[in-house]
């Protein structure tokens, strides 16, 4: 069995008098690319604030950690969200270099982490020239330039148009193929990619289903959680729901 990658047991987030997460329990290990997926309001944000610090979870006396990145209950924030360009990953600046020395082995990171998202061509843009698909990827760079074990993504194609969508899902297809574990976060069905193998469904705070993808993405299960009836198609790997 590979590394476990992320573990959380018994994890509960108050937030004024409601359980934003209630008692989840939840493993995901290395290479093990997993999408978790869920309605507004099911918990997905909080899980993804456990990571970066922003909730904390209620510890248990003499219980084990709540939440744990591979093995370890304190991490550094600052490996795991991307802010702003590619080089000032080295640094974990918000894309501000002054005072900082740029090498060349660097710039030949930041130039492999661009080619790695097909964004090699927009190296002499700035963000604010950019469309909002090419940002993305750019930021994705950032987070690739010291290699991370795996990538963790919250609703990624917010805001993208159905061409930059596509080319934003495949930049991540291939990144997976690669060997970076990616772990999705959303509630569009159609962001999972086919690399994606394990589905892992939140409801109210809990683990509603987790297991195979072509189990979990079902008429049955995404219409209890969603609390409507919706069916399902499937094309070239991916899934839709449809209202």
């Amino acid at each position: 069995m590979s590394e476990l990658l992320l573990q959380l047991t018994n994890a509960t987030v108050v937030k004024g008098t409601t359980r934003a997460l209630d008692g989840l329990s939840l493993s995901i290990h290395e290479g093990e690319h997993t999408a978790i997926l869920g309605p507004n309001g099911a918990g997905k944000s909080t899980l993804l604030n456990l990571l970066t610090f922003e909730d904390r979870a209620i510890v248990e006396p003499g219980g084990p950690p709540a939440v744990q990145v591979f093995g370890r209950d304190n991490w550094n924030v600052f490996e795991l969200r991307a802010k702003e360009a590619v080089i000032s990953g080295f640094f974990a600046t918000q894309g501000m270099l002054l005072y900082v020395e740029v090498t060349d082995a660097m710039r030949a990171a930041a130039r492999h982490a661009l080619e790695r998202v097909e964004a090699l061509h927009l190296a002499g843009k700035t963000l604010n020239e950019m469309s909002t698909g090419e940002a993305r990827r750019v930021l994705i760079a950032r987070a690739l330039v010291n290699r991370p074990r795996a990538l963790v993504l919250d609703e990624p194609t917010t805001g993208l148009d159905v061409v930059a969508r596509h080319r934003f899902l495949e930049s991540i297809r291939r990144l997976a193929r690669e060997g970076t574990t990616v772990i999705l976060i959303t509630h569009h069905v159609e962001e999972v990619i086919p690399e994606i193998e394990r589905v892992v469904l939140l409801d109210r705070g809990r683990v509603a289903a987790a297991g195979a993808k072509e189990d979990m993405l079902s008429p049955a299960l995404l219409s209890a959680i969603f609390g409507a009836p919706v069916t399902v198609s499937r094309s070239n790997g991916y899934f839709n729901a449809h209202a």
